[in-house]
């Protein structure tokens, strides 16, 4: 499949390896995109042109499609918060979210949004990001979507530094036994549950961090979680309560707005009157 192609050809330091996070008006014919790009983590740039009718850039940037672009190279632009969008095109990739799956990438990009500081570059982020979107395409089976989440959240915590080691008792650096429960807690890590109700067992636990070490190369590492999720950690809603309260606590916020968004949208399908026939 051939390329969409946008401005001119590409310079001779070559394009950056992006994905569409969110856009905002920024006039009546201009967008400001946020990018996650492999090579600088999140950019700031000025699509200018980009809301006209017949712009090119309306069928090249949009969220989930792996996109190659390129920046303006003046020296204002480098030192600018905002940088000058000067190319992009289609670098090829999967079907369009659509439905349900649509909410999940948007979840996928606000958290990245959220904990993800502008010019940090996380090339392996990006990677995990790519390989988990083809997980999240309607008509896959449910808990493969939630294993895809689920692992894309793991490997966020641990990229940003927000994820404790899953094999020891943070506080004690205690092995975690594997008949042992668990629980997640923002401000101490690992610790030794209480209860059984919402907790982890350390066997689990032990299968996680097992699989965050599985190689150098990432695809093996997403792979290995997800599996992890599907297989050894149903049910997955101790894991899902487990890694949202840690992804609440570091984001700041209570509740992520995508999810609020989703929670309204099921909520009036739940409620929508039966259709007399």
């Amino acid at each position: 499949m051939s390329a969409r192609a946008v401005g001119p050809k590409r310079t001779a330091s070559g394009p950056l390896e992006a994905f569409v996070l969110h856009s905002y008006d920024w006039s009546e014919s201009s967008l400001i995109l946020d990018l996650f790009t492999r090579e600088r983590g999140r950019l700031a740039v000025a699509a200018k042109g980009a809301k006209r009718p017949y712009s090119q850039y309306r069928s090249v940037l949009l969220p989930f499609q792996r996109l190659h672009v390129s920046l303006a190279k003046s020296l204002a632009d480098e030192a600018a918060e905002v940088h000058t969008l000067r190319q992009a095109e289609w670098a090829g990739g999967w079907p369009m979210l659509s439905g349900a799956a649509l909410f999940r990438g948007f979840y996928c990009n606000e958290l990245v949004m959220k904990l993800l500081a502008r010019q940090d570059p996380h090339p392996a982020l990006f990677e995990a990001y790519a390989l988990t979107l083809p997980g999240l395409v309607e008509g896959s089976e449910p808990a493969r979507e939630q294993a895809a989440l689920r692992a894309f959240e793991l490997l966020l915590l641990r990229e940003t530094g927000l994820l404790p080691d899953l094999s020891v008792v943070t506080l004690t650096l205690q092995p975690v036994a594997p008949q042992q429960r668990y629980v997640l807690v923002p401000e101490a890590g690992v610790m030794v549950a209480r209860e059984e109700a919402g907790s982890l067992s350390g066997e689990q636990l032990l299968q996680l961090q097992a699989a965050l070490q599985q190689g150098e190369f990432v695809a093996a590492t997403v792979g290995a979680l997800q599996r992890a999720c599907l297989s050894t950690l149903a049910p997955l809603a101790p894991l899902r309560s487990a890694l949202r309260l840690l992804l609440h606590y570091h984001a700041g916020t209570s509740t992520l707005r995508t999810r609020l968004v989703m929670q309204g949208v099921q909520n009036l399908i739940a409620h929508e009157p039966t259709r007399r026939s």
